[in-house]
């Protein structure tokens, strides 16, 4: 796709990933929609866009609500070309409860889906768009300590796959982007957290690779974009470690529950 003055609507646009990405778009020339709960955040995003010559809104919405996003697709930007779904949350520890998972999924999946559901057929009606799912390595490979995160992105990444199969034929794209560790205030919040599950959590996404900056990821998916490329690995050894998963599950799993035992025991 070419980005040059195409309208690109981020959730989670006030911070972290979803400010990288704004600017990584805008810089590629796009139009900008910077989303996010906190409209003062959202507006901080566009504003520094605007300031580096960019166009761009700032505009309070719940990623997770249908309204909002209808709100979304008639700013005066116009239907978004790109629609990149980044607002995404740690959820609970653990097992969690019963709130939590209807939490993470609400965030980290089903506002995926109702944003696919207002967009797609105003796309096909008009002859294309661009849809990015915002996962993780967790989505291809695992999270230990969360159920609920490794779950929710397992199945971010599976709808992901399934709008590329079913639209792409329709002229409509789709690119998953699953890094592993980012510089982020998410990764800040798990990293001082005190629950045990969610310390090894964290030592396993750092000890995993290099944390990186949040402007390589949206560097990545920009490119991937460019070149209606679906996968995309800020951190290409995910390649490998979701290759060797595959070749021989159990022996991974195996792996997987040694590596577990070492987080606990503090080695």
């Amino acid at each position: 796709m070419d980005i040059e003055q195409k309208v690109a609507v981020i959730t989670g646009a006030g911070s972290g990933i979803g400010r990288a990405l704004a600017a990584s778009f805008a810089a590629a020339g796009a139009r900008v929609v910077a989303a996010d709960l906190d409209a003062e955040s959202a507006e901080q995003t566009a504003a520094q866009i605007r300031a580096a010559g960019g166009q761009a809104l700032g505009v309070r919405a719940d990623a997770c609500s249908t309204s909002d996003i209808e709100e979304l697709t008639a700013t005066a930007f116009g239907l978004p070309d790109i629609y990149v779904a980044n607002a995404g949350i740690l959820g609970a520890p653990g097992l969690g409860t019963d709130e939590s998972w209807d939490a993470i999924l609400d965030v980290n999946l089903h506002a995926h889906i109702r944003a696919a559901q207002v967009l797609v057929p105003q796309w096909l009606s008009r002859g294309g768009g661009y849809f990015v799912s915002v996962a993780s390595a967790a989505g291809l490979l695992s999270q230990i300590g969360a159920a609920g995160y490794a779950v929710s992105k397992h199945a971010a990444v599976g709808f992901a796959e399934w709008l590329a199969i079913t639209y792409g034929d329709d002229s409509i794209g789709v690119s998953c982007v699953c890094p592993l560790g980012v510089n982020t205030p998410l990764l800040d919040a798990v990293r001082t957290s005190a629950d045990p599950d969610a310390a090894a959590g964290a030592a396993s996404i750092v000890q995993s690779g290099e944390v990186i900056s949040a402007e390589q990821v949206a560097t990545a998916t920009v490119e991937a974009v460019q070149s209606d490329r679906f996968l995309v690995l800020p951190h290409p050894q995910v390649l490998d470690m979701y290759r060797h998963k595959g070749s021989d599950y159990d022996r991974w799993i195996a792996g997987m529950r040694r590596y577990q035992r070492s987080l606990r025991s503090g080695r």
